[in-house]
């Protein structure tokens, strides 16, 4: 059942500040730059085409930073002349972008590599000789893997030293931006979550130290809402225009999405559908659950859940299996709705959506996706919608672990990023789920949650929860239908039985080459 509301435009203190905020959000497919103003409308938009990803043998999958460097000048000369009036009261610039991306940079801020993106796995090789080093009775010591910044730094020591001997500090791509922008180097204690808890003693010696690794590779570390320098008065194109202004510490992407679906809150769940998935929930208490991310996002705040491998990259992947034709992301909705109206098998199918491996809950590189109960009946339709609940199931179990540890259930998750367009979508994780899914109404969460971030920053507003109270509306909520749910019930035990089966015939089959023919 779907529901409809739309609220009336915010009013309050927000809504009389005469300037803008240039928010900016950094991620695989491009950056998008907008002039958001004191009532959260976006006054003008920019988006960048993708970065040159490059990916080669042993899962490197890697991109050159000075590409968004060049898309940051490129987008604000744009907007500085297609809306000069809104560009010339920027009053603060914020910037999120993709986590778990590190960027490598000497004493003058020059990147001495490429980026190693979120989805590298090459550090997989030298993960054995890591994790033999580290002690057991660390507590950061179980989360180390592949994905890992430690276990990413360990391989660039290991495998180039003279490349990290040069290295100054590690960076996420938001900071990278923030630097050249600033001539500072900072990031944020959500970010680097993960690396700072390396870094904490434990029994009188670190996971860096164990590692070799000197500390001072990790920049200072501020609030994401703070203010962590200002433009400098030397950079190039329409950015001279903004010499002096404020820029926003921040912190990664899924932080500032969350805010732009007013789901930054103790209390609220969220589920971030773009490439990959991101389910988390937010909660004052804190707590720890099997394969979850548990990190302090200040103000009070804890997240517990984390990214996925899986998502919309998993849908574009299907569409390529069938020969779909689309290009570009109206084409790929297009295309889904296509199969969506095709006929559909009354038996049902189980798909396992672990194409390239998974984080969040498994962090287990190895592991490969299924199709379980294909028969001949099935047809493109059926695929399409196992996949959609493939996706669902591994939500469920992200959600119902993060429930258990916090000790609460909750009543609804806000759902947002380019799957939330689609309505078969948000109802069958609401049906999977079984959880009312809400929509916001506002399609760019992540430069919405940057704005109202910089705001509170700036203390035009005086906090992020009124905030998001001010800026955050309701669009569409889809209730789960209980008789479906009952059915994806028996499903999800099934689906958990199958991840268990599969999963050690996946970890032989990623290891070996298919014999020549």
């Amino acid at each position: 059942m779907i529901t409809l509301a739309r609220p009336a435009p915010p009013t309050g203190s927000l809504a009389g500040h005469p300037g803008t905020v240039l928010a900016c959000d950094l991620g695989s497919s491009g950056l998008r730059m907008a002039l958001v103003d004191a009532r959260g409308v976006v006054r003008a938009l920019h988006r960048s085409s993708g970065t040159h990803l490059v990916r080669s043998g042993h899962g490197s999958h890697d991109v050159d930073p000075a590409e968004w460097w060049a898309a940051l000048i490129n987008g604000a000369t744009i907007l500085g002349r297609d809306a000069p009036a809104a560009f010339e009261m920027v009053a603060a610039i914020a910037i999120s972008g993709m986590t778990r991306t590190q960027v490598f940079v000497d004493s003058a801020i020059k990147p001495i590599c490429r980026a190693h993106l979120w989805s590298d796995t090459r550090s997989q090789a030298t993960l054995a000789d890591l994790q033999h080093r580290l002690p057991p009775t660390h507590p950061e010591t179980p989360q180390v893997n592949a994905f890992h910044a430690l276990a990413r730094l360990w391989w660039l020591r290991i495998t180039h030293p003279e490349t990290y001997e040069r290295s100054a500090w590690v960076l996420e791509p938001k900071d990278y931006l923030n630097a050249m922008l600033t001539g500072i180097c900072a990031s944020d204690a959500v970010s680097m979550a993960r690396l700072a808890a390396a870094a904490e003693p434990c029994n009188g010696s670190s996971l860096l130290d164990a590692a070799g690794i000197d500390p001072k590779i990790i920049p200072c570390l501020g609030k994401p809402i703070s203010i962590m320098g200002r433009v400098r008065a030397d950079l190039p194109g329409a950015l001279a225009r903004l010499a002096n202004v404020p820029v926003v510490t921040m912190a990664h992407d899924t932080f500032a999405s969350v805010a732009g679906l007013g789901a930054l809150r103790p209390g609220f769940a969220y589920n971030l559908s773009g490439t990959t998935e991101v389910l988390g929930l937010v909660s004052a208490q804190g707590g720890l659950a099997e394969g979850l991310l548990s990190v302090d996002w200040s103000e009070g705040m804890t997240q517990l859940g984390g990214p996925s491998l899986a998502g919309g990259d998993t849908l574009r992947w299907l569409l390529e299996v069938v020969g779909a034709r689309f290009d570009g992301a109206l084409a790929v909705d297009t295309a889904l709705q296509d199969l969506w109206a095709m006929p559909k098998s009354s038996q049902p199918l189980l798909f396992l959506p672990y194409l390239s491996g998974e984080r969040v809950p498994y962090w287990d590189p190895s592991l490969r996706g299924a199709w379980i109960g294909l028969s001949r009946e099935h047809g493109p339709a059926d695929l399409a919608r196992s996949v959609f609940e493939g996706v669902a199931f591994l939500n469920r179990i992200v959600l119902e672990r993060a429930e258990a540890a916090m000790g609460a259930r909750i009543a609804e998750i806000r759902f947002g990023g380019g799957g939330a367009a689609s309505p078969h979508w948000c109802q069958i994780k609401a049906d999977v789920i079984g959880r009312r899914v809400v929509t916001t109404d506002s399609d760019d969460h992540g430069l919405i949650g940057a704005a109202l971030i910089a705001w509170t920053a700036l203390g035009v507003q005086p906090s992020l929860d009124i905030a998001q109270e001010a800026l955050v509306g309701v669009d569409r909520t889809f209730e789960p239908n209980p008789g479906r749910h009952a059915a994806y019930t028996v499903l999800f035990e099934l689906y958990r039985t199958a991840e268990q089966a599969v999963a050690p015939i996946s970890h032989h089959l990623s290891a070996l080459q298919h014999p020549a023919v």
